[in-house]
């Protein structure tokens, strides 16, 4: 990918980058807030790439072929800074000190501008924070900051209140599905399966898409969910055991059974099999639906969304999947 003109949605902001690069009116600090997987690392290394571009484009874009083009395709442009953390969950005041505040004071080596970008920032300690804030208060003229983050309420007011903020918002449906079919050659119904999950978030979609271990984990829900009416206790529980295989994708194992009771909603109340999202289960699908009551259903839903928020509060996550599968089956 050489440039803003190769990304799919995001438009606003695109054209935003771009007007604030071609008027040389490029804030010293941004903020590009969005959900893992949204694009934020894309649109930052783009923006980061056209900013030190020395033959961009008339839209702003970059070139893709100047020197520091090329160096930072291949991640090596020595005034693009991407600031690391040891520790997993934390970017603490040392790393911002070392990485940001010593390093500002130096001037770009070969480019207009020093940028540097620093993700998960929302990460950082309020220490951090507050070390970071100074110098987003009095930075050179040639220093842009772009924080990359999922949730930017947790960064201090006072380093909101100096950053431009930029909000990455879900993609179309149908744009994200002609990415998988006419990029990656996914066919129709894997697609819209994986544009039902992702829900606007096209990193997630492209995921899915690629991961083997995802068929695995529905191929699993879906026959659990087939044949959960005749499953003894004691099968149930083994099932149970069986999701344990598949602890740190649960939620996506959840989020297939939600779908799965959506397209039972929505074929009960239209009877429309287009409009099912698991359009090769629907014989199942219809008898499901001819099953359970409306009322059944919500109940079903509602299980999953309370399963999903007791296994984010760490309650026990055998006792908390024996709860919904049996709310499933009285269902």
């Amino acid at each position: 990918m050489s440039g803003f003109k190769d990304v799919v949605g995001h438009k606003n902001i695109i054209q935003y980058i771009g007007n604030a690069v071609t008027s040389d009116t490029v804030s010293h600090a941004y903020i590009l807030n969005g959900e893992r997987g949204s694009g934020k690392k894309l649109l930052a290394n783009l923006f980061a790439m056209s900013l030190q571009c020395q033959n961009r484009e008339a839209d702003g874009d970059a070139c893709g072929k100047c020197q520091s083009c090329k160096q930072a395709m291949n991640g090596n442009q020595p005034d693009i800074i991407r600031v690391v953390h040891e520790k997993p969950t934390t970017i603490s005041v040392d790393d911002i000190r070392e990485q940001v505040n010593n390093d500002i004071v130096i001037k770009p080596y070969s480019s207009k501008y020093k940028i540097y970008i620093i993700d998960d920032a929302d990460m950082m300690s309020v220490q951090a924070q507050n070390a970071l804030l100074k110098t987003i208060e009095e930075p050179p003229e040639y220093a842009v900051i772009m924080l990359l983050t999922q949730n930017a309420e947790v960064l201090l007011p006072t380093i909101r209140s100096r950053c431009v903020m930029l909000k990455l918002r879900n993609i179309r449906d149908q744009l994200v599905k002609k990415y998988l079919m006419e990029q990656l050659e996914i066919p129709d119904y894997k697609a819209d399966i994986c544009v039902a999950f992702a829900q606007g978030n096209m990193g997630k979609a492209i995921s899915l898409a690629t991961s083997e271990y995802f068929n695995e984990i529905k191929e699993e829900a879906i026959r659990l969910l087939r044949n959960i009416d005749e499953m003894q206790v004691e099968e149930l529980m083994a099932a149970v055991k069986n999701c344990m295989s598949y602890k740190l994708e649960i939620q996506d194992y959840l989020d297939i059974i939600a779908i799965w009771y959506r397209d039972v909603l929505l074929f009960k109340a239209t009877k429309d099999p287009d409009r099912v999202v698991f359009s090769d289960q629907l014989k199942y699908i219809k008898q499901r639906a001819s099953k359970s009551s409306y009322e059944g259903i919500e109940v079903i839903l509602e299980g999953i969304e309370k399963a999903k928020a007791r296994l984010n509060a760490n309650v026990n996550f055998e006792l908390t999947m024996e709860l919904l599968l049996l709310t499933i089956k009285e269902n």
